[in-house]
């Protein structure tokens, strides 16, 4: 007969955490680690980096006193390390154990994300009691003893678990750099690096998802041991009950939970976009009232933001719609292996080593919610790692550059190219970038077999003449002015944009993405019946390519003015900006005496 019973149920989580506002739930993208209280409930914004194998845990176990004998049943889920005092024992031949088993993410904070969206959802989430402040630079648990978040196991272990915290902060004061790899896909990122742990419905998520997951933060330094040879001596209870993996295996798939913290989900969901200006789900009723609220606007948004953009490409509004154009595309379906909807825009025409490229992306990081600079230099080709491998030995997915979320923004700057000479990494980069681009696939090699992976990244290449790499569609840049001071006119464009103007900017450009569209049949036949005209009076030029070509433009035309099925209007719109933007290409090539 147990003595007792210690048990939290589902039920009791969600109770507890449904009582909570969602803002006030402290999430791991903003605070610092060793602010947040050791089984507390906590967020994270994330993308699934990796998958491990499935582990096994003690779902419900049982303890003996050794000096009373008496008993006590425990449930294990939600909870690394089982529950065991000084004089208890696990008894793993009693009847009442049960073994389950849950899926394990490797994942990471969404690789590019702009600090405009850390700021903006940071801002949004009112919880003082793990706020951090840059004045405050130290604070303990035990000021955290009113805190609103509840200690769900009643672990009793506040002390114990402040000594890792503080070793951890010490750490990072020291810029020790840990040995462990965190698996970036990005360089040069930071962020905390997660171990997400979910017990229903783990099926659902894949690699590359991006998840928002609400659930206990375990940071219990018992986990730190098991890189360490004391693992083989200790008799504590860690985790998971396989014993099978190598030493590799447990350095990456158990690493210090001072480094990469635990999360046992109790709410996973995958999200449709990481815009903290946009409402999560669009499909709702308040989320309807939001978008209808904003369409009422969309025309004067669409004038500003086509106004910004002709001063940053230099007084080029050509140039500047068709960059409009290429932010609100997205791949909307597949053809068999065609990518529908996907529009790669090739921007010629740009100052070679220029800061005029730099301040481009700049401007699109503060517009898109995630995006990366990629600079094409043959050491960057030669150097990177752009194809995410299998490593067999750590059983692991090592990132590569193009592991990209979902609708992030690619910026690849071919002015910075020099000539040199590309090794076999450096041809299969480029390689991988022309199917990446083609095909919105990304092959993950797996050493014995190369396995596509489908992506959704919006391409812009910056480049002097004609882009080495292909593209749907290639804008020349023809400047109208030319600023005396590049870097100060580019700098300045930003600071003259209102923040409330900025915003509307992306919220425009996150929403249409998102938006239904249609060609109704008597459009269609119109459409049909005016290419076979056009391909009457210059049978030479016109070819089925930019038939698909206008259509891209006419769809992207249409949704940038809010509207969802195409117009006649919009259809002759389309077809006069292909034709200008085909004679500048035409004027450029006899300018220049050869192709670009």
């Amino acid at each position: 007969m147990c003595s007792g019973v210690k048990f939290c149920s589902p039920q009791l989580i969600l109770i507890c955490f449904f009582k909570i506002s969602f803002l006030q739930v402290p999430s791991l993208n903003d605070v610092p680690l060793h602010y947040l209280k050791p089984n507390s409930l906590v967020k994270f914004r994330c993308m699934v980096q990796d998958m491990f194998d499935p582990e096994l845990y003690m779902n419900v176990y049982e303890t003996v006193d050794t000096h009373t004998k008496s008993r006590v049943l425990h449930f294990g889920k939600y909870r690394d390390v089982a529950e065991c005092g000084p004089h208890q024992e696990i008894d793993l031949n009693a009847k009442q154990i049960v073994t389950a088993d849950r899926q394990t993410f490797y994942c990471v904070p969404v690789p590019g994300e702009s600090t405009w969206v850390k700021e903006i959802s940071f801002v949004a989430r009112v919880c003082p009691s793990t706020s951090y402040t840059p004045s405050r630079h130290k604070r303990s648990y035990e000021e955290d003893e009113d805190m609103d978040v509840p200690d769900i196991h009643g672990s009793g272990e506040p002390k114990r678990l402040e000594t890792e915290a503080s070793a951890r902060h010490q750490m990072i004061s020291l810029n020790c750099s840990p040995p462990l790899d965190l698996n970036f896909p990005l360089p040069g990122e930071k962020g905390p690096a997660c171990l997400v742990k979910i017990y229903e419905n783990g099926n659902s998520f894949k690699v590359n998802d991006i998840l928002e997951v609400y659930g206990i933060l375990s940071v219990d330094p018992v986990l730190n041991i098991v890189n360490n040879e004391e693992r083989e001596n200790s008799s504590s209870p860690v985790e998971s009950m396989d014993c099978m993996e190598t030493v590799e295996e447990q350095r990456v798939h158990s690493p210090p939970a001072s480094l990469v913290p635990r999360i046992h989900v109790i709410l996973a969901q995958k999200l449709q976009h990481i815009n903290p200006l946009l409402p999560a789900c669009l499909n709702e009723e308040e989320s309807r009232s939001f978008i209808s609220s904003f369409m009422t606007e969309l025309s004067p948004v669409r004038a500003e933001l086509l106004g910004f953009l002709t001063h940053a490409l230099l007084g080029d509004s050509l140039a500047a719609e068709y960059l409009i154009l290429h932010l609100i595309s997205t791949v909307y379906a597949r053809r068999d292996v065609l990518p529908l909807g996907k529009f790669t825009v090739n921007l010629s025409g740009c100052p070679r080593n220029s800061v005029f490229t730099e301040h481009i992306y700049r401007i699109i990081q503060q517009l898109v919610p995630a995006s990366y600079r990629l600079q094409m230099t043959i050491e960057n080709m030669n150097c990177l790692q752009f194809n995410p491998h299998k490593d067999y030995t750590a059983n692991r997915l090592v990132s590569g550059v193009l592991q990209l979320a979902s609708n992030t923004s690619l910026v690849i700057d071919e002015t910075l190219l020099e000539q040199g000479q590309l090794d076999t990494r450096g041809v299969h980069n480029v390689r991988a970038l022309g199917h990446l681009i083609t095909w919105q696939k990304v092959d993950y090699d797996f050493t014995y077999h190369q396995m596509e992976f489908l992506c959704n990244i919006n391409v812009l290449i910056t480049s002097e003449g004609r882009s080495l790499l292909p593209s749907d569609c290639q804008v020349h840049l023809q400047p109208q002015l030319v600023p005396p001071n590049m870097e100060e006119y580019m700098s300045s464009l930003l600071t003259a944009v209102l923040p409330s103007i900025l915003n509307k900017f992306r919220i425009y450009l996150s929403l249409l993405r998102l938006l239904d569209y249609s060609i109704s049949d008597e459009v269609t036949k119109a459409v049909e019946d005016d290419f076979v005209e056009m391909r009457k009076n210059d049978p030479e030029s016109i070819t089925a390519d930019d038939l698909h070509r206008t259509l891209l433009v006419a769809r992207f035309l249409s949704l940038s003015a809010g509207q969802t099925t195409l117009s006649r209007e919009r259809w002759l719109r389309a077809k006069q900006l292909e034709a200008l933007r085909k004679a500048r290409l035409q004027q450029q090539k006899c300018v220049n005496g050869n192709e670009l």
